[in-house]
């Protein structure tokens, strides 16, 4: 059982990667936004026949260790604000005005809480208390509510309000609320962000846990063991049981974070920007030499939240985003159509324009190839759509639209991550629709080398596969004295053994790592070091919290050194009729991927068809294909 399933979930689109222990075997499939465990289960049966010559699921699920699953809907949810109404109650008057303090947090906030935070005093007698609490309560609810998160100052008057709640609102009265208590989520002793993590984290959990729950039922059926894993934005995994939502939020791209360090690793790249494209989002990320940039307190929308997280930045700039006229001008996103009923070349019943309807009819994409000929587009509905929302708005003809929509998904894509542009930046473009945009996203931005990996359909799946087992913990210390800190040591050491266990692993076979951070009484960090048992944690005045990550290594892949081989001209398939202009539609060479050789080379433009994805190459650019069969492309004006 060596074999590992890594599944990407996407608003779109479902990539399936499957790591046998010498090689990589990989797939896509229309995400099925209705049952989402339809997608997983096609996709696996799709994989298992690449992989035997024949579809055999439950052959493919029973060789297989682990199946680790990342998925997008946690984002897509947040930035389509698809999620409950979220009720705060705090003893802490401030802390709306806290949470409120810049106006990107004041944005996330009118929209997921609005006016349904109230406060409970408990400076006064315990009858007071428990009358204002039921009444705040039952107004959280008439407010419309329907999750609701507790924020105390410390644990302990959690624990007061908790068990009042349990008192005079049994699980049959109050169970159709959720109520979360904040520090139960995070040991964070910033308010603000704690009851930040736990909002963001309280609008994320049903999106998530329709999904999860279901698929690992579905698995039962076919009498898996092995629990299904949950990739998180930490690059970690861990059972589906045992996963915080808020860490799946950009958790896939994340794993193509951890694709591009290797690759930055293998080519020796000083600096690589990632956009991983796909049908909802554009999300963007930085690897500095080999290292992935990261955050000690994440940020969300600009929001502040209590766990470690990449710097990943999404943006509503995806295939399937809606491309329309507001105000006389051409806008994309953040609205997208998903699968379903997704662009309206998909003949689904779409009737809002994307940048894949716009690709199709520039001639970009070939309506019989699209996902590797297992599904056809419609020109005739993408150019009815185009006329209709955008042609004759502006009062253009139908080619001005299409080289107007694709110029302002250009800007739009470019505008995502040129602030994080240097002199020695490759851009690294993947995703369904990176390939096809990177070319006309970089030279915008000042990019003049852009990496497309050969693996770019499932890249974020294939990263996946750099991804262990691993759990960390991080709580508070009562007091800043050694004795407090090996108290609060061993009960981690408890707490630990117990979830890797049920993780499937002793704590002995996993390797841990223990940090002590020292911050001052308003929170400013202080010291942060590594910790190792008995040391001296002495720091009067100030506070003390003790972070365990516990790791249970699975087998990775090993990228060997690239090689940028012998140029020489490569030979195109065909042609292509491809738009450049309202008045202009140019015979394109059409190169197939699969055909080329190390070293081939041409000049654009030029298209280059890979599996389950298409390269555009713009004039002005080259491609190269190295000898890993990547793309590298190099723009030479």
């Amino acid at each position: 059982m060596d074999t590992l399933i890594n599944i990407d979930n996407g608003g779109t689109l479902t990539d399936i990667c499957v790591w046998d222990g010498t090689g990589f075997t990989f797939t896509k499939t229309l995400t099925t936004p209705h049952d989402l465990s339809e997608c997983l289960f096609a996709g696996v049966e799709k994989a298992s026949a690449a992989l035997y010559g024949t579809p055999d699921t439950e052959r493919l699920l029973h060789d297989t260790q682990h199946i680790r699953y990342s998925t997008t809907q946690g984002t897509n949810a947040l930035v389509e604000r698809r999620g409950p109404m979220i009720g705060i109650l705090t003893p802490l008057p401030e802390l709306a005005a806290a949470m409120r303090s810049t106006p990107a947090r004041e944005v996330l906030f009118a929209d997921l809480v609005g006016d349904r935070v109230l406060t409970v005093d408990m400076n006064t007698t315990d009858t007071a208390v428990e009358f204002e609490l039921v009444q705040q309560i039952n107004r959280l609810a008439t407010l419309g509510a329907a999750r609701v998160v507790v924020a105390g100052g410390d644990p302990d008057q959690e624990r007061t309000l908790r068990k009042i709640l349990l008192r005079k609102f049994p699980r049959h009265l109050l169970g159709s609320i959720p109520v979360i208590y904040s520090w139960d989520l995070a040991g964070d002793r910033d308010n603000a962000r704690r009851a930040w993590s736990c909002v963001i984290n309280s609008f994320l959990h049903p999106t998530m846990e329709r999904f999860l729950y279901g698929a690992e039922r579905r698995l039962k059926s076919y009498k898996v063991l092995n629990p299904l894993l949950v990739y998180r934005n930490d690059g970690a995994s861990s059972r589906v049981a045992k996963s915080v939502a808020l860490k799946s939020y950009s958790s896939g791209p994340r794993g193509g974070l951890e694709g591009t360090a290797a690759l930055a690793r293998a080519y020796g790249l000083g600096h690589t920007l990632m956009i991983d494209i796909g049908g909802t989002t554009t999300d963007v990320g930085v690897v500095d030499g080999e290292r992935i940039t990261a955050a000690e307190r994440g940020s969300i929308e600009g929001v502040p939240i209590s766990y470690p997280m990449s710097d990943i930045h999404s943006r509503g700039v995806g295939g399937s985003s809606v491309i329309a006229v507001e105000d006389g001008r051409i806008t994309v996103g953040p609205t997208s159509v998903g699968a379903a009923p997704g662009p309206a070349c998909f003949g689904f019943g779409g009737r809002r324009a994307t940048i894949t309807d716009v690709n199709l009819l520039l001639g970009v994409l070939d309506p019989d190839t699209y996902l590797d000929g297992t599904f056809r587009l419609d020109a005739e509905r993408a150019r009815a759509v185009v006329t209709e929302t955008i042609a004759e708005p502006l009062g253009i003809g139908l080619e001005e639209a299409l080289i107007r929509m694709e110029q302002a998904y250009f800007e739009a894509l470019s505008a995502s991550f040129a602030h994080l542009v240097r002199d020695d930046t490759t851009l690294a473009a993947f995703g369904g629709a990176g390939p096809m945009s990177a070319t006309g996203a970089a030279r915008p931005a000042g990019i003049r080398q852009v990496l497309v990996p050969r693996t770019a359909a499932v890249f974020s799946a294939f990263g996946i596969s750099f991804s262990d087992v691993s759990k960390t913990y991080e709580v508070g210390v009562p007091e800043p004295t050694t004795g407090a800190t090996l108290t609060t040591y061993g009960e981690l050491l408890v707490r630990a053994e117990r979830d890797m266990f049920q993780e499937g692993y002793t704590l002995a076979g996993c390797r841990s790592s223990w940090e002590l951070s020292v911050d001052a009484e308003d929170g400013t960090p202080v010291s942060r070091a590594p910790y190792e048992r008995g040391e001296r944690a002495d720091h009067p005045g100030r506070r003390v919290s003790l972070r365990l990550t516990v790791t249970a290594a699975l087998p990775h892949p090993e990228l060997p050194p690239r090689e940028e081989p012998a140029a020489r001209p490569a030979r195109a398939s065909g042609t292509r009729p491809v738009r450049s202009a309202a008045d202009r539609v140019d015979e394109v060479p059409v190169h197939v991927l699969a055909e080329l050789e190390p070293g081939d080379t041409a000049e654009g433009p030029a298209i280059v068809e890979g599996p389950f994805f298409t390269a555009r190459v713009l004039a002005g650019w080259t491609f190269q294909v190295t000898s890993a069969g990547d793309l590298l492309l190099r723009d030479s004006l």
